[in-house]
């Protein structure tokens, strides 16, 4: 047994490349594909860490929301009247902004309606009867899989030409030709990748504008830090709760259509799964309740994992990812940046 343990350790090393030149040669163009991967996680992981930071629940159904985003924004084209056949659509830059808002605003829409579903019919009974938060986790880990299987199993059998959801991927819808923009140290930049980046930028820093400089803001803020405290001075935490629900997932629904004009092919009904995981590492990685530190931990994971796949082989790529999750989380349990939202945040 021992002999064929070490056997099986021998095999699995052996597929592990260690290729720093390839790091060094390719460093740039690696750099710009983890920050355009790494911007999509710090939105889904933003919602992650507002739930955490009012509710201290880990909400592992919002990588369904961001599934459930990706499957609006899809239905959003085809009532629009696109066909999945794969070519890009060509009309002019106007005419592609617009149905780039049109889908995205389905995917929000659609997003958005899950999360407050979601809270209204897994999370706010369990509220309302104490429930230990053992129960909210197992709860949203059901949920999680009632979600992927309704698009797995009902979504296809509803009359919806062309068919909807069921095991394989959704036939693609290219809104945007990837085209270079310009180079960085040899590195081309795509118009995808700026889209991608500066999207998810600006609506990841207006949500820390949000929490930080307005009044409903203050209203999580105070509700994360001390809701009995909240309540007595006026604001409804039921409320509070609700609108958290939303903005995470409006922001899983934007990224869900960040997400598929880079990879138009992957929209699965477990499509979610494993990059949910990844922005909940993020989170993590960068301060849990911490919309910057989603923000940073999102473009950290993306990077790090884009170098290792290249230095220890592709196959290692989400190993890595962990593993750099495992890392810091030795020296800073707090995450990068720490926690902000429950402690002192007022």
């Amino acid at each position: 047994m021992i002999a064929h343990a070490m056997t099986e350790t021998t095999v699995l090393a052996s597929t592990i490349d260690f290729d720093l030149g390839a790091l060094k040669d390719g460093f740039w163009g690696l750099t710009i594909e983890g920050l355009t991967y790494g911007s999509i996680y710090a939105l889904v992981a933003v919602g992650y860490t507002l739930v955490y930071g009012v509710l201290r629940l880990i909400n592992f159904a919002h990588s369904e929301v961001f599934m459930l985003g990706m499957f609006g924004q899809y239905i959003g084209l085809l009532l629009l009247g696109f066909t999945p056949s794969g070519n890009t659509y060509s009309e002019g830059t106007f005419m592609t902004i617009i149905y780039l808002l049109i889908a995205g605003l389905c995917g929000m829409a659609v997003s958005g309606t899950a999360a407050v579903g979601l809270e209204f019919v897994a999370y706010r009974p369990l509220r309302k009867r104490n429930a230990k938060p053992l129960a909210f986790l197992i709860t949203a880990i059901g949920m999680s899989f009632v979600l992927q299987e309704f698009v797995h199993y009902v979504l296809p059998k509803l009359p919806v030409e062309p068919p909807l959801g069921g095991s394989s991927a959704q036939p693609a819808i290219r809104l945007v030709q990837p085209t270079e923009q310009f180079s960085v140290f040899g590195a081309p930049v795509f118009n995808l990748t700026l889209i991608i980046i500066i999207s998810a930028l600006a609506l990841a820093l207006g949500t820390d504008f949000l929490i930080n400089r307005t009044r409903l803001g203050r209203g999580i803020r105070s509700v994360a830090q001390d809701p009995d405290a909240a309540l007595l001075m006026g604001v409804s935490r039921e409320r509070i709760i609700l609108v958290t629900f939303l903005i995470g997932g409006v922001l899983a629904g934007a990224a869900a259509l960040l997400y598929t004009l880079r990879v138009p092919t992957n929209i699965v009904y477990y499509g979610g799964f494993i990059l949910g995981i990844k922005a909940f590492c993020a989170a993590v990685l960068g301060g849990i309740g911490n919309v910057r530190g989603a923000l940073l931990g999102g473009l950290l994971l993306g990077v790090m994992e884009n170098y290792g796949s290249v230095v220890f082989g592709n196959q290692w790529k989400d190993v890595v990812a962990f593993a750099l999750l495992i890392l810091v989380l030795m020296f800073r349990p707090t995450g990068i940046l720490g926690e902000k939202l429950g402690k002192a945040r007022v």
